[in-house]
């Protein structure tokens, strides 16, 4: 089968609350002609990302054709996820012209990249490009990479110290695998660091690659798909803190779900979230909580201190009516017992 022929697969990669969701939800509702099809990979048990966007199904893109792969990394579970559901995508009716993946924001691109080498699949589908979002604010504040300028200045003075921290060998990684850039949020960062967001993304970057700064999502979609990159004849230029390494994990990372009451005032639980941030270094959390006397669901997404709230559907008659947040941090910061007391939990739950 050539080149021509095989079904061409987007994957979406960038760091936790930079905006994946959002831009997929942007080309389902500007498909550029193409039928799609999605796979979301989510980080916890509490499919929040998959959700949304079945909410957005449309002719082009509906429910069906959006499937979410929780609990796990879909690039460690080939066999047993990844193939299966891009087999069932591909034999859709149907069949989708273009396969978005959005990946966790934990994920490492490269595995899954390598994934797309399995022989039931790579005569069928090519990797169209990799597009990896980055977040303007939260780069140009130096929290996902380190200043390479200083930290240089650091080694040398002490050969003892280790620079590299968990978030910046994620972010460096996704780098490395991108096709294109876009810098999200841009008006959060304002104009000095949408610069210093650019500096920091030429340093790391191993080689040049386009940049974009998009807000909302909004990007015309010949931008960013239809690249024909074939990423996975090409993995030799896309390096990787863990070229070399049998398998990768995700220990440093971890999450727990926690489930919160009925909330009588959605500012005093943002607070409580923001002090979480603060106190805990949690990076995440993400989930629905119900608002007294109100019919609607509350959403929550959170990046740091920065929290959004907004009201997406209603209760469902079958549905517990208690909230469910996910909560990432790095390993050493997940203190599960202190979480669940300043969230105001109902009960214990098993770390995810």
């Amino acid at each position: 089968m050539s080149d021509l022929t095989k079904l061409p697969v987007t994957v979406i990669t960038g760091f936790l609350g930079s905006g994946k969701t959002t831009l997929i939800r942007h080309l389902m509702q500007n498909p550029g002609g193409r039928r799609l099809a999605v796979v979301v990979n989510e980080f916890g048990d509490v499919g929040v990302d998959g959700e949304i966007l079945k909410g957005c199904a449309i002719p082009e893109c509906p429910a069906e054709n959006i499937v979410e792969l929780a609990n796990g990394c879909i690039c460690c579970t080939v066999a047993d996820d990844f193939i299966p559901t891009i087999e069932a995508l591909m034999a859709l009716d149907p069949r989708p012209d273009h396969i978005l993946i959005e990946t966790s924001g934990l994920a490492l691109p490269k595995p899954l990249l390598k994934a797309f080498d399995w022989p039931d699949i790579r005569s069928r589908i090519t990797v169209d490009g990799v597009i990896a979002l980055a977040d303007a604010e939260a780069v140009a504040a130096g929290r996902f990479a380190p200043n390479p300028v200083a930290v240089e200045a650091q080694r040398q003075a002490d050969d003892g110290l280790d620079h590299e921290t968990p978030l910046s060998e994620v972010f460096e990684d996704q780098l490395s695998c991108a096709d294109i850039v876009l810098l999200t949020k841009p008006d959060l960062a304002g104009a000095e660091g949408v610069a210093a967001a650019r500096r920091l993304i030429a340093a790391e970057a191993p080689r040049p690659v386009a940049v974009v700064e998009v807000a909302e999502g909004v990007v015309d979609p010949r931008v960013i798909l239809g690249l024909e990159a074939a990423a996975e004849d090409d993995l030799a230029s896309r390096p990787s803190h863990h070229d070399g390494a049998g398998d990768h994990d995700h220990d440093d990372f971890e999450s727990i779900v926690v489930e919160i009451p009925e909330v009588s005032d959605p500012a005093a639980l943002v607070a409580r979230i923001e002090a979480l941030a603060r106190d805990l270094n949690i990076l995440r959390i993400k989930g629905h909580v119900p608002v007294a006397g109100k019919p609607m669901r509350l959403l929550v997404q959170a990046v740091g201190t920065r929290v959004r709230h907004q009201f997406d559907r209603a209760w469902r008659p079958d549905e517990r009516r208690i909230g469910r947040l996910v909560v990432i941090a790095e390993h050493d910061d997940i203190r599960p017992e202190e979480i669940r007391r300043m969230l105001g939990a109902t009960s214990p739950d098993p770390v995810a």
